[in-house]
């Protein structure tokens, strides 16, 4: 109740909750990305799924906070650098996200995405292995978000009900997302460029090197309002043809 009561951990719970937010945008298009695969009428089960994974992830997490610091904790060193679990885990789910951005760009360009040069039919693609390709980057994207609560707070309840914000609100945003990616390819393409920036950014947060991510944000940010405008330039000129 003492909580309640607290402006400054109103204040904490609303900071923490907006950069959880902020946090989550790569989750949300890695999601939307893979689900996209599957079946239309799996589509938002498989968002709400994975959705659900990553908040259920981040409160065990937070719930081990005591465990969480000593995954810090240096194991050995390469080259000077010395390296924990939290890094192993860091550049391993960079790892993925670029092994995964590029194969998605392959198969964007070369016809992939309707198995007509790559080999790969939708039709092979199972639920479990959507999940199981979410949950791999739910566990990364979770450790970020939980180091990232525990450094702000003191309360672990004003953790936990920041996460929960902040699942409530991507799970409202990914359908819109989801359906705006996936309807445009060029917005795809700039999608999955992002997710190749996050994995270098991870890979180099791993090895000590800290990339701010406003930085990452502000550079998508800004190529995805030149594609806006683009897009709209676009519509436009249908318009006037059509008339």
């Amino acid at each position: 109740m003492n909580l309640l009561a607290s402006p400054e951990a109103w204040a904490s719970l609303l900071t923490l909750a907006v950069l959880e937010i902020v946090l989550g945008i790569d989750n949300i298009i890695f999601i939307s990305i893979i689900a996209a695969k599957l079946p239309a009428d799996q589509q938002a089960k498989a968002r709400t799924v994975g959705l659900m994974l990553a908040l259920v992830m981040r409160v065990i997490l937070l719930m081990l906070i005591f465990w969480i610091a000593h995954l810090t904790d240096p194991l050995f060193a390469i080259l000077g650098n010395e390296i924990s679990w939290r890094d192993i885990i860091l550049i391993g789910g960079g790892l993925f996200l670029l092994v995964k951005g590029t194969m998605e760009i392959h198969h964007s360009v070369e016809g992939g995405e309707d198995g007509s040069s790559s080999g790969v039919n939708l039709k092979q693609v199972t639920f479990g292995a959507v999940l199981a390709q979410i949950a791999v980057l739910d566990i990364v994207f979770s450790l970020d978000s939980v180091i990232t609560a525990v450094g702000m707070a003191d309360e672990r309840i004003i953790m936990v009900a920041a996460v929960f914000i902040a699942i409530g609100v991507m799970m409202f945003a990914a359908k819109p997302v989801s359906d705006f990616v996936n309807a445009h390819p060029t917005v795809k393409m700039l999608a999955l460029s992002f997710l190749l920036l996050v994995g270098m950014a991870l890979i180099a947060d791993g090895f000590d090197v800290h990339i701010p991510r406003g930085y990452l944000y502000f550079a998508v940010a800004f190529s995805l309002a030149v594609e806006c405008l683009n897009l709209w330039s676009q519509k436009n000129k249908k318009k006037k043809l059509g008339k």
